[in-house]
């Protein structure tokens, strides 16, 4: 009885504590340069990573030029298909690189309207609306390359690239176009 009275009181001064943590869910994200980002996004973005920005295309059969090239010797790619995979990465790096560039500055600009205490309804409008149309151009500019790598490579490197990237029956598309 001792034993359960002690469980008992254990929890009941430890569920105020568990339930502070709860209420602090974005403690520390205050000292962010951009409070709507994390660093490790500010990077991708810069870099011109993906972020899984194209996964509706990556998990559908569809592989990105960069993962193709990670896999090049595996998927038995000729040197065409590895200087043509090298193009279209380039391209989507050059595409993806300014986008996201615009995208942190559109996303401080929010950060300074309400860091400002000048945020208006109209105003917050205005600028989540660029934020909204900058994303969807970056979107696409990852999308758009993983539909110009599926043309570039045989049915069967698609299948194999689905195997080799751990992904399930089903994730290679039912025709292949070339």
């Amino acid at each position: 009885m001792r034993t359960f009275r002690l469980t008992i009181v254990a929890c009941l001064v430890a569920a105020p504590i568990a339930g502070a943590q709860t209420h602090q869910p974005y403690a520390g994200l205050d000292a962010r340069t951009v409070k709507s980002l994390s660093d490790q996004q500010v990077g991708d973005l810069r870099a011109g990573r993906g972020m899984g920005l194209a996964l509706p295309a990556e998990l559908n059969g569809y592989p990105g030029p960069v993962h193709v090239l990670e896999l090049a010797d595996q998927l038995g790619l000729s040197a065409d298909q590895k200087a043509r995979m090298s193009e279209l990465f380039v391209a989507m790096k050059a595409e993806a690189v300014p986008l996201g560039e615009r995208l942190i500055v559109q996303e401080a600009s929010l950060d300074a309207l309400f860091a400002g205490h000048a945020a208006t309804v109209e105003s917050v409008s205005i600028a989540t609306s660029a934020i909204v149309d900058t994303q969807a151009k970056l979107r696409v500019a990852h999308l758009k390359y993983h539909l110009s790598t599926l043309e570039v490579l045989q049915p069967a490197q698609v299948q194999r690239y689905a195997e080799l990237r751990g992904y399930g029956v089903g994730s290679a598309p039912r025709q292949h176009r070339h």
